[in-house]
């Protein structure tokens, strides 16, 4: 598919999106998991990329638990106020968390003073799939390739700006920045939205963000689009040239997306959402959708995913310490 298409896509699924999702008219049995409204947080700003995936999966989910799922946006500090408010909910149900490496991999090594636990104070659900990223620079900028934003880096140390809206953005330009041996200037940003604005409108120069974030933008001439953040290339966008490719070496950076609850949730409750879960991300139309938003969908087990969880807080802490970001 072409970056027009996706664009599309993305843009009338945020338009169509509301904050709550009409009741079926199937309402659960009286006394049974779910029997009232569910709350679905999400850490980041409405408009960003983890907002509109999460509003296709609180429509979809809404339709098979039978209960109305209204979506929270609680974004700030690297995800970690949102992850606090659900960490120290109760643990019935009725507080779901849909979250990416922000919260559970990167800022617990981001920040010096975390106030939860990512592993310990969660209760695994789902894995949602995986948000990938491109690098997109100021199109008034001359850089059309990755190669042209790095001879122009070294030409200037300090003065080029890169923007973050998430975990995903601090370190990626922070691995750029040590990878390709330049010096560049870190501006961040409460969310990505607002980071997008501020590049469409010359105040930074580039940043790496999540395709259902970016592609209007792309399509629109907003900002021009040089590569994918990964090793490979990217079947969403299969015409932009992977970091390897652009010249840039060991440097494969993703982010995954997934679903929680706060600590001891009860068991019925996590499979009843598991199994609604994997049931959406294997029906192929809705998986259309959230590849036509640029997100890569797919589960599997709770254990599944609280090992990956684990595993991916071990994994960022390498990436940042490699990258020389010091907790703040």
């Amino acid at each position: 598919m072409t970056l027009h298409r996706y664009a599309r896509a993305a843009t009338a699924a945020l338009l169509a999106a509301g904050t709550a999702w009409a009741l079926p008219a199937a309402h659960a049995a009286s006394g049974t998991y779910p029997d009232k409204p569910i709350s679905l947080v999400v850490p980041f700003p409405a408009g960003s990329g983890t907002d509109a995936v999460g509003r296709i999966f609180a429509n979809e989910l809404s339709q098979r638990l039978g209960q109305q799922i209204v979506v929270e946006n609680k974004p700030g500090a690297n995800a970690t106020i949102a992850a606090n408010y659900v960490a120290r909910a109760k643990p019935d149900g009725y507080t779901l968390f849909v979250t990416t490496n922000t919260s559970h991999s990167a800022a617990p090594w981001l920040m010096k003073n975390v106030p939860y636990d990512p592993v310990k104070d969660f209760t695994p659900v789902a894995r949602g799939g995986n948000l990938p990223f491109i690098l997109v620079v100021n199109p008034k900028l001359p850089y059309k390739t990755v190669g042209e934003l790095i001879a122009a880096a070294k030409a200037a140390p300090g003065r080029i700006t890169y923007a973050s809206g998430n975990s995903t953005g601090i370190v990626a330009g922070a691995t750029l920045a040590r990878r390709a041996g330049i010096d560049l200037l870190h501006v961040p940003y409460k969310g990505t939205p607002q980071a997008m604005t501020d590049l469409v409108g010359g105040q930074v120069d580039f940043m790496f963000t999540d395709l259902a974030s970016g592609l209007p933008f792309v399509q629109s001439g907003q900002v021009r689009a040089l590569a994918v953040s990964t090793a490979t290339r990217s079947a969403i966008v299969p015409e932009l040239p992977s970091m390897k490719e652009a010249g840039v070496q060991d440097f494969d950076l993703n982010s995954w997306n997934g679903f929680f609850g706060p600590a001891g949730l009860p068991p019925e409750v996590v499979t009843r959402l598991n199994t609604a879960i994997n049931q959406i991300v294997a029906d192929p139309a809705i998986k259309k959708r959230l590849a036509d938003l640029g997100f890569d969908a797919f589960s599997g087990t709770p254990q599944d995913f609280g090992q990956f969880v684990a595993g991916e807080r071990d994994l960022w802490g390498r990436l940042i310490r490699d990258a020389n970001i010091q907790p703040q």
